[in-house]
Formats: C-alpha cells, sequence, structure tokens
C-alpha cells in the first residue's frame, strides 16, 4: 500500500493514471486543433501545438516507466532522476498552461470580433483543443506537484 508521500510519485499506480490522463488529453487537443483545421494562421494555436506535441512523448515514455516499476515492484528513486523529473513536469506544466490560456483567449477574439469569419465548425474544434490542453495542463500540474512532495518528503 502506497503512503501519501508516494500516492503519484513516480512508479506508482496515481502517476500512471495521471500521465495516461496527459497523454490522452494532450493527444485529443492536438487531434482537435490540427485535423482539418487551419491553425497554422495563429502563432496561438502553433505554440498548443508544439507543446501538447512536447507532452505526448513525454508522458507516454513515463507512463511506461510507470508500468515497468509496477510490474517490476521496483520504484524509481534516484534522486537525480526524480530532480529531472520534476524539472520536466513543471517547465511542461508552465508551458501547456501557457499555451492553454493564448489559444483560450485567440479563440475569444475570434468568437468576439471576427465571429463571421470563424465557422461555428472550425470555432468550436479550437474550443475543445483549449478545453483538453487545460485538462492536460492540471494533470502535469499534479503530478509535478505530487513528484516534488515525494523529493520534498525524502
Amino acid at each position: 500500500m502506497e503512503n501519501r508521500a508516494t500516492a503519484g510519485a513516480v512508479g506508482s499506480g496515481g502517476s500512471l493514471g495521471l500521465r495516461v490522463g496527459q497523454a490522452v488529453f494532450s493527444s485529443a487537443s492536438l487531434l482537435f486543433i490540427s485535423v482539418g483545421v487551419d491553425f497554422f494562421s495563429y502563432t496561438a494555436f502553433c505554440f498548443m501545438v508544439t507543446i501538447m506535441g512536447l507532452l505526448i512523448p513525454w508522458s507516454c515514455t513515463l507512463a511506461m516507466i510507470d508500468v515497468y516499476s509496477i510490474l517490476v515492484g521496483c520504484h524509481l528513486r534516484v534522486p537525480g532522476v526524480m530532480v529531472i523529473v520534476v524539472v520536466g513536469d513543471w517547465v511542461l506544466s508552465i508551458l501547456s498552461f501557457a499555451a492553454a490560456c493564448s489559444s483560450a483567449a485567440v479563440i475569444d477574439l475570434l468568437l468576439q470580433f471576427h465571429g463571421n469569419q470563424c465557422s461555428p465548425r472550425f470555432c468550436g474544434r479550437y474550443q475543445l483543443s483549449a478545453m483538453m490542453a487545460f485538462l492536460s495542463w492540471f494533470l502535469t500540474a499534479a503530478s509535478a506537484f505530487f513528484n516534488l512532495w515525494f523529493i520534498a518528503s525524502r
């Protein structure tokens, strides 16, 4: 049974759940913004595509480490590696929050000032993409907090 300090730390079931959620929401965000939509006209959307494209392999790699740690029963507790994971989580958390916020702001401006230029189909996809980016950010921030908490408890 996991104690509170390791509930979401790398190598635990909680971490695996967070990583799978990050990968799913990041992939959904990327899918909604890039498939059949003219996203490259706006820098904020390009930024979000880039950050979600970075977050997917990061989350999938750490999910594979979590699966390995759970199956083998050996938790990843190397301090140097944990610091890299925490720094990576924090950087990607901040960048994904910035990408989601900037995309949401552009969507709001498109709807307010260019309502006739932004078709409901495209703006709806933009909104879904931003919402998925916010959900991905939330899980990335939670993962960063859990891992930081684990390092601080050591």
